[in-house]
């Protein structure tokens, strides 16, 4: 069966993807990852469900982020640098769906502290794929090259991605500049993608069309 997608609808499907990913991070990370962190042992006893949710959830993330890559990459297929950048996606894909097997063990742990160990394992391993995600959004921040503004956000949340996973293991005393880190990484990674994600859906497939054009 031959299947052919319009060359627009694949800046759609990056788009829609995104605002997937968006969703189901948010869920997982500030629903179900800090619950179990400020009470452990409540959550996994009493909410179960609510961790083989977020388990789920950050399942979707990988696969979305996998579909972002291939979508991308035919989007900009013409750029030398578009391969190069899928490339780094989706080993961050491949990184976080490691990180996720770390995750349902907490059902099965007995303290808090073996509950908590797991979490920090799956953050550690998260985090290491972070690093590789900032080399993505900087390459791609060079791919697009306007709207200026979203590239210059792509290219900063990618440089403090890489900074800020870095810092983790450079400084001992990295928890006392938790929050300063968390800020610098945060605001431009969210202004940053989800611009990016609307120009997608609302530019991206003008664009396309040029492209294809061309």
């Amino acid at each position: 069966m031959n299947t052919t997608i319009k060359p627009g609808t694949y800046a759609d499907i990056a788009g829609v993807s995104y605002l997937i990913i968006f969703i189901a991070a948010i869920f997982a990370n500030f629903f179900v990852i800090e619950s179990l962190i400020n009470d452990p042992l409540t959550v996994v006893r009493q909410q179960h469900y609510l961790v083989r949710a977020g388990i789920i959830a950050f399942l979707l993330t990988v696969v979305f982020d996998v579909i972002i890559a291939w979508a991308l990459y035919v989007l900009f297929k013409g750029n030398a640098l578009s391969l190069l950048s899928a490339l780094f996606r989706i080993m961050h894909a491949a990184i976080m769906a490691v990180a996720i097997f770390s995750l349902p063990a907490v059902l099965t742990s007995n303290t808090a502290d073996q509950i908590l160990a797991h979490v920090n394992t799956f953050n550690t391993i998260w985090l290491i794929g972070l690093f590789f995600f900032g080399i993505h959004l900087i390459i791609m921040a060079n791919i697009i090259g306007k709207p200026k503004i979203i590239a210059v956000l792509l290219a900063t949340a990618g440089t403090m991605y890489m900074v800020d996973t870095g810092a983790h293991f450079l400084f001992p005393d990295y928890e006392a500049y938790s929050e300063i880190f968390l800020m610098l990484v945060a605001i431009p990674g969210i202004l940053g993608e989800m611009s990016f994600a609307i120009w997608l859906i609302t530019k991206g497939r003008k664009y396309s069309s040029q492209n294809e054009t061309a």
